[in-house]
């Protein structure tokens, strides 16, 4: 199930670079100026300007509106005009959808930091588009997920619950078909109804099914009310959820010892340090798509340095770059080689990257 990155894959790689100093690349960065979703935009504009800015790259910003019916074809005009080597950002399918082909056209490939669809991918695949993922995609996180399960708590009862929501049904759904496949059958499979006070009930039950293993589709809040009332009930629950436990923790605080599956903080990346240091000297807090859109500029501008009169499209699929979010490369299918969601536990005010072990 798991993203594997072979030294013989390694060796046949046409293309492999160690850090490269940017040229001049012309970098377009599509986010929200306004709206909803501006400040996640705000994060997205101001890594990236910290970037060029130690890059020597040129910038060419561009808003991003997030409604179905928006002009995206606007976008890739822009970006055609402004001669863009590539772009980066587009928080937004809708966006994306309506840009790409006539980006595809232009040869100008984009570097998506937030869509997950896998139909959008298969969509850019089979037309050609020259869409690049900088995310997790759909069913990362099932993946990780199943993988923890089978490796760590293989002996473990384990229970699956979701709080009915699409995004709580697919991802259990998804993780019982992968660790049933291997053998492994859950001991309680349930729905609960979220946003209550307490959970007892299901605590309850979950204890009398004998689950110790509690994988939950669903927020922190329910995640972190069902670790309380387990508490109370001093049944020995393990919870471990999947990104939306990165969320604020309030008002149930999350007890230590909960884990989720999530996107690490790049910040406390080795590779990050300087980034992250600059960008506070800017006055930015180094969080959400800060990173990643730092990353994001300094890829293209590895890319346009080591591909000379090499299309970028054909560059970025066959080079591994360094960056601040950690070494980066791109399969044939222009996801992530690796799956980028791990292993995370909550400690005092912040979740960690740990290995922790089964016993």
């Amino acid at each position: 199930m798991s993203r594997t990155w072979s030294l013989a894959a390694t060796v046949a790689l046409p293309l492999l670079f160690p850090p490269l100093a940017a040229s001049a690349a012309t970098i377009g960065v599509v986010a929200p100026t306004s709206g909803p979703y501006a400040l996640l935009g705000a994060q997205v504009t101001a890594g990236a300007r910290a970037a060029a800015d130690a890059t020597g790259d040129t910038l060419v910003e561009i808003g991003e509106d997030c409604e179905a019916d928006a002009p995206a074809a606007g976008v890739a005009q822009r970006l055609v005009e402004a001669d863009a080597d590539a772009a980066i950002g587009f928080l937004c399918g809708e966006t994306l959808t309506g840009a790409l082909p006539q980006l595809a056209t232009a040869g100008i490939p984009v570097i998506t930091l937030s869509v997950r669809s896998n139909i959008l991918m298969e969509d850019a695949l089979r037309e050609d588009w020259p869409l690049f993922r900088l995310s997790p995609a759909d069913g990362d996180e099932a993946e990780r997920i199943s993988e923890i399960i089978l490796e760590r708590w293989s002996a473990e009862p384990i229970a699956l619950i979701d709080d009915g929501t699409i995004y709580g049904r697919e991802l259990t759904s998804s993780i019982r078909r992968q660790i049933e496949s291997s053998g492994l059958t859950p001991v309680f499979v349930d729905t609960y109804r979220p946003g209550q006070e307490q959970q007892l009930a299901l605590v309850r039950r979950l204890a009398q099914a004998g689950a110790r293993r509690i994988i939950v589709g669903g927020d922190r809040n329910d995640a972190a009310v069902i670790a309380r009332d387990a508490a109370q009930e001093n049944v020995p629950l393990q919870i471990l959820g999947g990104d939306t436990m990165r969320a604020a923790d309030r008002p149930v605080p999350l007890p230590d010892g909960a884990m989720a599956v999530a996107l690490p903080d790049y910040s406390a990346l080795p590779s990050a340090a300087d980034a992250a240091t600059t960008l506070r000297g800017r006055g930015v807090v180094p969080e959400g798509y800060a990173l990643p859109a730092y990353a994001a500029v300094q890829i293209v501008g590895q890319a346009v340095s080591a591909g000379g009169s090499q299309p970028l499209t054909e560059v970025l699929p066959a080079t591994q770059f360094q960056s601040a979010i950690g070494p980066v490369d791109f399969d044939e299918r222009h996801e992530l080689t690796r799956n980028p969601l791990r292993l995370q536990e909550w400690r005092g005010d912040r979740f960690v990257a740990v290995d922790v072990p089964t016993e």
